[in-house]
């Protein structure tokens, strides 16, 4: 690092802007497939109600996040519109075609995927009420920042990046060992593999490994992100301490915070093995490269414009002021988890599973076109991601995100059925065809079943004998009924 500009992590900027905008491509994709179904002018949750609702008076809109269909009126094709020029856009980032531009060119790219998407999400509800996606809006937004290959990335942007992975990281330490018992007695990760959201292919692999590597995984992930998190920022002796020769103290710093990034992303990379976190894997990989400094390729310039370097520090000292309610939440004693201090989702508070379920609930949803519930044959409909079928293999998503299917994992940790499960059985009995598209197997073939009905079952991964014995995956047990048989009147 030479004062503004990060010389030595061209690489790094490399990685973060292209890295940032595939994973644009990813969640305009999956909004592109899955909102209209979920949240669409006939959708599970229409977003047209909620921004009606928003309307009526400047209280209630306050209270809904930036989004462009507050000024110009929602339609399921505005949407699609909105879809693919964020994915339009997003494509050229990642060939590296703004890149080549002047700095303000990538910059406007990358805030229009910003505001694109929260245009998006901030009518989403429940659907997008993950905490990757303030992730993806924050990363972009930072991303915007990072300049051109015409000059060195500015130092204040790449220091904004570790930044992000610390709260990223930190916090979710901070929160699970705060949290759940079991992350203090090591045993969190006997569960964990078998009762996440979504398993992986691998997820079942890692359960049956043995007690004591489940505990050397918890051990490992409290050093990677409650230790290894201030690492990251040891690049910024670089600024104070002469580099005189290839053993000098600022090199010896670089290398601190480059091991730092490497080990963030192989802990994410396991992560991304043995399951199915949407793009929150991902996104902390890519945003971990921000420490690895190397350089990439030669700038037109040594130097950052000066008019570039009023941006980025205007852009750094605006983060130092968000920064103080995430940075308070960090030690509170009472920590949020996925929390936003300003309605632009800036410099936010992260953290994931602070406590881990012992045992995996799933909501099985069938229906029969018999006319009597009573004397009906029963066939299940079948999810993308979410276990059913005891001898199907979960399969990888990740990065793209099934909203449906984590929903679904969410629903028997409620005290009740929320509303848009209600408004999903509606449509299966209806038939409704974009709805139908969400799932993996549709028994009646398109056809209206007269009834549907939900029972949940305790799911658990097989032994390897009882693999051998069954060809099963999963062995499900203790039916219970959730919603007895409805119809249409």
């Amino acid at each position: 690092m030479d004062g503004f500009a990060a010389v030595d992590f061209g690489f790094a900027r490399e990685m973060l802007q292209r890295g940032i905008a595939a994973l644009y491509l990813v969640a305009f994709v999956s909004t592109l497939n899955q909102f209209r179904p979920l949240l669409g002018e006939r959708g599970l949750l229409p977003a047209p109600e909620l921004l009606e609702w928003a309307s009526t008076s400047k209280a209630r809109k306050r209270m809904l996040r930036p989004t462009l269909f507050t000024r110009i009126r929602y339609t399921d094709r505005r949407l699609v519109a909105l879809c693919w020029a964020g994915i339009l856009v997003a494509a050229t980032l990642i060939a590296g075609i703004p890149q080549l531009a002047p700095p303000w060119v990538p910059m406007i790219c990358f805030l229009l995927l910003w505001v694109g998407y929260m245009s998006i999400s901030s009518i989403g509800q429940t659907f997008y009420g993950f905490g990757w996606e303030m992730l993806l809006l924050e990363a972009g937004f930072l991303a915007a920042f990072l300049g051109s290959r015409n000059e060195p990335p500015p130092t204040f942007v790449i220091v904004l990046f570790w930044w992000l992975v610390f709260r990223l990281e930190f916090g979710a330490g901070m929160i699970k060992i705060r949290g759940g018992r079991e992350w203090r007695d090591l045993t969190a990760l006997t569960y964990h593999h078998e009762t996440q959201p979504m398993p992986g292919p691998l997820s079942r692999q890692a359960h049956l490994l043995p007690r004591w590597f489940h505990k050397g995984e918890v051990l490992g992930n409290h050093f990677a992100q409650l230790v290894v998190p201030f690492f990251l920022f040891a690049p910024i002796l670089g600024l104070f301490v002469p580099d005189a020769s290839t053993g000098s103290a600022a090199e010896i710093a670089a290398i601190v915070g480059a091991v730092a990034g490497a080990i963030v992303i192989l802990t994410q990379a396991w992560l991304v093995l043995t399951g199915n976190f949407a793009w929150l894997n991902w996104a902390t990989i890519v945003i971990a490269f921000s420490a690895i400094g190397l350089p990439f390729g030669a700038a037109a310039s040594p130097s950052i414009p000066v008019y570039w370097v009023a941006i980025t520090s205007l852009v750094g000292i605006l983060y130092i002021v968000l920064s103080w309610p995430a940075l308070r939440n960090l030690f509170a004693k009472r920590q949020l988890m996925n929390a936003s201090f300003n309605r632009w989702q800036l410099a936010n508070a992260y953290g994931a599973f602070g406590t881990v379920t012992k045992e995996r609930i799933e909501i099985v949803v069938e229906g029969t076109t018999v006319a009597d519930p009573d004397a009906a044959d029963w066939r299940e409909y079948e999810f993308k991601g979410k276990p059913g079928d005891v001898r199907r293999v979960p399969r990888q998503f990740a990065p793209y995100h099934l909203r449906l299917d984590w929903l679904m994992w969410f629903l028997p940790l409620g005290r009740s059925l929320e509303d848009w499960f209600t408004a999903f059985l509606v449509r299966l009995l209806e038939a409704d065809e974009p709805t139908l598209q969400m799932l993996r197997h549709d028994p009646f073939d398109g056809e209206r079943p007269l009834w549907v009905r939900a029972a949940s079952y305790r799911y658990r991964f097989t032994t390897r004998e009882e693999k051998r014995e069954s060809g099963a995956v999963w062995v499900r047990e203790d039916r219970r009924a959730v919603m007895g048989p409805v119809g249409l009147r």
